[in-house]
């Protein structure tokens, strides 16, 4: 069901909204500083035309371990090269564990029901004696530690010990295979890198060792492996039989109790992490945060947005290799427990993670908008098969949630729930778009910008726009942005990739579409935006029409016009320009089922979001992080081979993208449509090639 996206879908009760972090901080703001202010607008506002004010205001409301330093809070606004709290010094690790007692810190489930509990004392132990160990393999202040691991207790312990030492910590998930891992390890050269034997999917094993012990060859500076017996006890063996030297086990790692935790403060933009952006349209980018950018920006997103706190049990699906395993750990700086699950997000049914959020009695689940639309289409209705009456917020992010399934979470999970959609990305380590708890939730829409995000919408001359769809840009700065691209001594690559296109403004390479009202749409990737008839369109609100329909369950649009004969946006001579791939619930596309596709398109959007060609296909080729691959796809449909445009180790089901890739070539070589079937505008084609 569609929803009306003018119409509120919940607000908060006046109870709700003066418990929030957020009206506290606003209270503070008043009382403390003399900053009144009368609404969420209003302390949008403030946040950034004041940053130096709104970021200092977060260190002391958040009560920020550390030395602040002389100097003000913005020293230096340019974009690249703001300068941040010269002469701070802190620690991430320490803000992370200044918590103590018995309570539980961490909890880490994985798919076939294995728990472990950790509390708050206990995680400050383990914490010290993996910084014990790490410290005497020589990792020193600087040094990187690289981690191949699952989301795990052991993961949150050795990053926080990295941290701790002030070395930098850079993990990749363990599906990775050896060319994926190479290309993002051998990037920052660890001194040690930690890994698992093998890790679980979907209730099958997979051994990891083989792919350690090949990129652990690549590696001319490693001291030493650290392997973690995830699967089996036997994992020492088998991994030094594959030719891992300086090997220790995790028992080892932490066989020295050095008594009590100690941290080794840094300035402020000292590397704290190594993140890696997909690597679906070129090599991974190899993005450096630091510790102070990245602790008061997680600080504002969990306790001011996500109105997380020490009552709360925290959990977002996700994995090490994403952003969100970096803002789901970092739930510890607000006091919160941190539940880590290990395994595939419907596994062993659909509704799993729901039953997670009974389970553990979650307050703040995290998820993904591919994953709420998964369980639309299933018809589950989460509300009733598993008690949610602690959850109080249901996250979304990884791409943009459609009005339907808006409406669904309020139809099928709960009345109450706060549906908190957020945007961003691992280049910010955090969201640029999200709403606060003291406002409406609307369908189709994010509630906001993120406080002390200067966000826009700009056309292509740099003009802000309004109710019209643009570039997502940042015009000042934020203190997450990377400090740098690792082996970018110039900083050429990184100002050619965010910087480019309007000098001094960070372009994010996202559409979106602001509201008179403030709130945000986020359109789809512009790099993959559909040019119809010279008019720009984003590829979301297209997806959530088409996969509203029962007959549907996943779709990818692909712009070709620029790479056919014909010059009028359709395709012309050279065939169509927009191709819609569609996943249907009962294999076998036909003309009914086509013309209600247009038909609903062209209704709820306009004539331009029809389709030239709908094509059926058995799935859509997606990321580790559900992110449809539109610019791969439009690239192989161009002629481009499929080693030139992705790493299979960055997809998440590179069977589905083998086909397509394969199917592209057929359809270049023969002019036959690269799946099950095709229907075109003007004719229905023959299913002649398979997928």
């Amino acid at each position: 069901m569609a929803a009306d996206g003018s119409v509120p879908l919940w607000r908060p009760t006046p109870e709700r909204a003066s418990r929030a972090v957020v009206t506290h901080y606003r209270n503070w703001l008043a009382q403390e500083r003399g900053v009144a202010l009368a609404d969420d607008a209003a302390l949008w506002r403030w946040s950034v035309d004041e940053l130096g004010d709104f970021w200092e205001s977060i260190w002391d409301f958040c009560a920020v371990l550390g030395e602040r330093g002389p100097g003000p809070a913005l020293a230096d606004p340019a974009m690249p090269g703001a300068v941040w709290f010269p002469g701070a010094r802190v620690n991430y690790a320490e803000n992370a564990l200044t918590r103590r007692g018995p309570a539980p810190a961490l909890i880490g489930v994985r798919e076939d029901g294995a728990t472990a509990v950790v509390s708050w004392d206990e995680l400050r132990r383990q914490v010290a004696r993996a910084a014990a160990g790490l410290r005497a393999l020589g990792v020193t202040e600087g040094d990187r530690v690289g981690a191949v691991l699952p989301n795990t207790v052991y993961a949150a312990v050795a990053m926080l010990a990295t941290a701790s030492l002030g070395a930098v910590w850079s993990s990749c998930s363990p599906e990775l295979g050896p060319t994926a891992l190479a290309a993002h390890l051998t990037q920052v050269r660890p001194t040690v890198l930690l890994g698992v034997d093998g890790y679980s999917h979907r209730g099958r094993a997979y051994d990891t060792v083989g792919a350690l012990a090949a990129v652990a060859a690549d590696l001319p500076d490693l001291a030493a492996t650290v392997i973690v017996p995830y699967l089996s006890p036997d994992a020492f063996t088998r991994a030094h039989e594959a030719g891992l030297a300086n090997l220790l086990t995790w028992d080892e790692l932490l066989a020295t109790d050095p008594g009590e935790l100690t941290f080794t403060r840094v300035p402020f933009d000292a590397p704290l992490w190594v993140l890696f952006s997909s690597g679906t349209t070129g090599p991974p980018k190899a993005l450096v945060h630091g510790h102070g950018g990245i602790l008061l920006e997680h600080l504002k997103i969990l306790a001011l947005h996500l109105d997380i706190g020490p009552d709360d049990r925290y959990c977002w699906f996700t994995t090490t290799g994403w952003m969100m395993w970096n803002l789901l750990v970092s739930g510890l700086l607000v006091g919160a427990t941190v539940v880590l699950y290990d395994g595939a997000p419907g596994y062993p049914a659909l509704g799993t993670q729901f039953g997670l959020a009974e389970a553990l009695e979650l307050t703040v689940l995290g998820t993904s908008a591919a994953y709420l639309h998964a369980c639309r289409d299933a018809g589950l209705v989460p509300g009733q098969d598993a008690d949610l009456s602690l959850l109080r917020t249901l996250g979304s992010t990884g791409s943009p949630l459609s009005p339907s399934g808006y409406a669904w979470v309020y139809e099928a999970v709960s009345a109450d729930v706060l549906l908190s959609s957020i945007s961003g990305g691992t280049d910010v380590c955090t969201a640029l778009l999200a709403g606060l708890p003291t406002g409406p939730v609307r369908a189709g829409e994010i509630g906001g910008r993120a406080l002390g995000c200067a966000a826009a919408a700009f056309d292509d001359d740099g003009t802000p726009l309004v109710d019209q769809v643009g570039e997502l840009v940042v015009t000042a700065p934020m203190p997450s942005m990377p400090v740098a691209l690792w082996n970018d001594p110039d900083g050429s690559r990184l100002r050619e990739t965010y910087y480019a296109t309007y000098p001094g403004v960070w372009r994010h390479g996202d559409w979106v579409r602001f509201t008179a009202n403030g709130a945000a749409v986020v359109e789809g990737r512009s790099d993959a935006t559909l040019n119809r008839h010279g008019v720009r369109i984003g590829t979301a609100e297209l997806y959530g029409v088409v996969e509203a329909l029962p007959e549907v369950i996943d779709s990818v649009a692909v712009d070709i016009s620029d790479a056919t004969d014909g010059v009028d946006g359709t395709g012309g001579a050279g065939g169509a320009g927009l191709l819609l791939f569609v996943v249907l619930a009962e294999p076998g596309l036909t003309r009914q089922t086509a013309d209600r596709i247009r038909a609903a398109l062209r209704t709820e959007l306009s004539p331009r979001h029809v389709p030239d060609e709908i094509i059926e296909i058995a799935a859509v080729p997606r990321t580790h992080t559900d992110k449809k691959l539109e610019v791969p796809l439009k690239r192989l449909l161009g002629g481009a081979e499929l080693a030139e445009v992705v790493s299979l180790d960055a997809v998440a089901n590179p069977e589905a993208l083998r086909a397509f890739a394969a199917a592209a070539a057929r359809r270049r070589d023969h002019g036959a449509a690269p799946a099950t079937s095709a229907v075109s505008a003007a004719q229905t084609a023959k299913p002649d090639l398979r997928c």
